[in-house]
């Protein structure tokens, strides 16, 4: 009698949790890309040539609840996530969000997200700073609010048609420099045809000494065949000489469904830096044909250091063939 009992209560429990299991989906999708980097000039990068490779793979699976919310899990996968730590794990960006369209959505990034500002602040030149690196000042030259693993997002249900708005929020640590917590805001308006305006406006209290406050304006408009971008990035720090402002423009010409052309320019200013601003200028065009992409650039970075001694220009060369499966 009791091994029938224990069995009872085992499908009774089977059958609760049955009935809180939804159906769900998930989809696997990947990156794969191969590149040729070459640096010409007289800075710390002259004459380096790399061959590198990079590939992704992306988990997205969720569903919706019986109460009508939509569950949405993502993790990716990347073999150099980790490759310059001493962590051996090869996962990277992950997040979970709930939505549905009278709440919105609230997502959870344990590792990999954006403040409401920082997402927006990709320069319109999409950031070639970032591929100087090795020369001069340039990785500490941009200026964002502050985003971190653990930063909770939440994107605001319709209120105005092609009007999205994103707040974001950073809790405090208790660490020795007083580390608060960090707020965002923004929002992208695309109800005027070919016009697309953004702007967001963020925090960075990670130290209780030197606040930031950090502010995104952005806008594009295509007419024709022509695509033409601006943005603004700047920051104003409670601790003197230390704002920065990061201004681009960017041209694009589309010349057919497959290829495009892009010129665009970089200009970085530090106050802690008086002597010139950074800046950087480049082309490149893209091919795509099925799921492979051909991609080739030029860029030229002068003033790397903020000043204009010999050895802070540098020209940057590269062509990437990538996959998308």
């Amino acid at each position: 009698m009791n091994n029938i009992k224990k069995i009872g209560l085992t499908a009774l429990a089977g059958s609760l949790v049955a009935t809180s299991v939804f159906a769900g989906e998930l989809a696997v999708t990947g990156t794969a890309s191969m590149t040729y980097e070459n640096y010409t000039g007289n800075g710390a990068l002259a004459n380096a040539k790399y061959f590198t490779q990079a590939n992704n793979v992306y988990f997205k699976g969720g569903g919706e609840l019986d109460n009508g919310l939509t569950v949405a899990v993502s993790f990716e996968l990347d073999d150099g996530a980790n490759s310059d730590t001493a962590s051996t794990s090869v996962w990277d960006n992950h997040s979970i969000t709930v939505s549905s369209d009278t709440i919105g959505a609230f997502t959870l990034s344990g590792h990999g997200g954006s403040s409401a500002q920082s997402a927006l602040d990709t320069t319109a030149a999409g950031d070639m700073w970032d591929n100087f690196d090795g020369v001069g000042e340039a990785t500490a030259k941009v200026s964002t609010s502050k985003a971190a693993n653990d930063i909770m997002s939440y994107k605001l249900p319709t209120v105005m048609d092609d009007l999205t708005m994103t707040v974001s929020y950073l809790a405090g640590s208790a660490t020795a420099s007083g580390e608060g917590s960090s707020m965002a805001y923004g929002a992208t308006y695309d109800g005027v045809d070919g016009l697309s305006v953004s702007f967001g406006k963020g925090e960075d209290n990670s130290s209780n000494v030197n606040n930031i406050d950090a502010t995104t304006f952005k806008a594009s408009y295509a007419f024709s065949s022509f695509t033409v971008s601006l943005s603004d990035t700047s920051t104003d720090a409670t601790t003197a000489t230390t704002d920065k402002s990061v201004r681009s423009y960017a041209v694009s010409y589309t010349v057919s469904d497959n290829l495009s052309l892009t010129w665009g320019t970089e200009t970085h200013d530090d106050e802690a830096d008086t002597a010139a601003d950074a800046e950087y200028t480049g082309v490149k065009g893209a091919y795509t044909t099925g799921g492979m992409t051909i991609k080739a650039g030029h860029q030229q970075g002068e003033n790397t250091s903020y000043t204009t001694a010999v050895g802070e220009d540098m020209d940057y060369t590269y062509l990437t063939l990538a996959f998308a499966f």
